[in-house]
């Protein structure tokens, strides 16, 4: 069977988004550290702990949100843990498991990157869009992660309390 080829539009439209993506995350990122301290990936994690009412996620949990590996995140939180950020707790029922907890100085610490994340967002992306591109993209976006999301056994960490 013949490769279905991408035409010039689709072409253009596929290296964008991949140019863009790159682009964009580098330029937040950096936006990010500068204004904060912290990383893409403390954001991350402290943004998803700030989700739930209680501020506390099953590790296995976040590193499937996350789409990294147990070790990887664990070596993370090792490093947030050292900095205030965030603290580790076992899990009940599973002495292998352990539940990452946002602590005061980790709510601080993302309620004051917040504000600035938000503008260089706005800076670097929303502000540069008219209001239907932005429900265009929104939709595009929705349906891309609707098709992965029926793909995929991760899931994408919607209210989810640990166990």
């Amino acid at each position: 069977m013949e490769p279905r080829w991408l035409d010039d539009a689709e072409f253009r439209a596929w290296i964008g988004y991949r140019r863009m993506r790159l682009l964009l995350d580098a330029q937040v990122s950096r936006d990010l550290m500068r204004d904060s301290g912290l990383s893409a990936p403390d954001y991350d994690v402290l943004s998803a702990l700030t989700s739930t009412p209680d501020h506390r996620w099953r590790l296995t949990r976040l590193a499937d949100r996350m789409l990294w590996s147990k070790s990887r995140l664990s070596r993370h939180i090792s490093r947030m843990e050292q900095r205030g950020l965030v603290t580790r707790e076992g899990f009940e029922g599973d002495g292998r498991g352990a539940v990452v907890v946002l602590t005061e100085g980790g709510l601080r610490a993302i309620r004051e990157a917040a504000p600035d994340h938000v503008e260089s967002v706005r800076r670097n992306f929303i502000d540069l869009l008219s209001r239907e591109q932005v429900e265009v993209l929104a939709t595009i976006a929705e349906t891309v992660l609707d098709h992965l999301s029926d793909n995929s056994d991760s899931s994408d960490g919607d209210g989810e309390q640990p166990g």
